[in-house]
């Protein structure tokens, strides 16, 4: 989901998360997921915001054939590539559509998942209330956002630094989301609401880290902002690969999974 000055999820980005999703630390990440989730045999799951299907394909087996999922996302790029991914599953239905006005049925869905897809969204509450909306009685919903302002970035020039990290915040609408969905998910009628927050580390910028997708977007995404010219990004860019070299490279964020309950 992209707006003004927000990252544009087009072809070039479905590609490039087709990648990077098959990254040690997403795995880790759909895997928390889906614990969080509890897929059972039978179950019908919706993935709001669904990308490129990595998480559809692994909750195939889990719900069985007597199961389905029905996978959203608003970038026909990205429903393209799930597509392929999914093409093998006749229990998978993918649609274009917003979060905040989905295609779907009341009640339609034992369970629900949106990872990293509110913090893009204008207008949470319309999203959330239409996740309670298709949910059934007693369903489960899985949200995972991270909170920007978590993120822990070692460069030796710190000034520079935050520029860089300012400049990203403005690749979404709510760079600090977590602190305000447990009370948004309570406020559109969900119970049991539980957060957990998972810290993404590595003292490295190993290519399966989440560090080192976040480094390639951000340093395709922050340059003209914030007073940051191309020259400055490159500096930046490779301040932090002289860094890893050096083995005093380190990144850390915490990312929060909230699950809650439609009574």
């Amino acid at each position: 989901m992209s707006g003004v000055g927000q990252l544009v999820f087009d072809q070039d980005a479905a590609e490039q998360f087709d990648l990077r999703y098959r990254t040690r630390d997403m795995v880790r990440r759909r895997a928390l997921v889906r614990d969080a989730l509890g897929a059972r045999p039978g179950d019908r799951i919706l993935d709001v915001g669904c990308g490129p299907g990595f998480a559809i394909a692994e909750l195939v087996d889990q719900v069985g054939t007597t199961g389905s999922i029905v996978g959203v996302d608003r970038s026909p790029q990205m429903l393209a590539t799930a597509a392929r991914r999914c093409a093998a599953f006749p229990n998978v239905m993918l649609h274009q559509a917003d979060v905040a006005a989905l295609p779907l049925d009341d009640a339609a869905f034992d369970r629900a998942l949106c990872v990293q897809v509110l913090e893009f969204v204008p207008d949470v509450a319309a999203a959330l209330g239409e996740l309670h909306r298709v949910v059934r009685p007693g369903g489960r919903v899985v949200v995972w956002d991270v909170d920007w302002s978590t993120v822990s970035w070692h460069s030796p020039e710190p000034a520079r630094m935050q520029r860089v990290l300012q400049a990203w915040d403005e690749h979404l609408t709510h760079p600090a989301l977590p602190r305000t969905l447990a009370a948004q998910l309570r406020s559109v009628g969900f119970e049991g609401v539980e957060m957990v927050g998972y810290a993404f580390t590595t003292a490295d910028l190993d290519p399966d880290t989440y560090a080192a997708t976040v480094f390639h977007f951000v340093s395709q995404f922050v340059a003209g902002r914030c007073g940051l010219s191309a020259a400055d990004v490159a500096a930046w860019v490779a301040e932090q690969r002289e860094l890893d070299q050096r083995g005093e490279f380190s990144f850390a964020c915490i990312q929060f999974c909230f699950s809650a309950t439609r009574p």
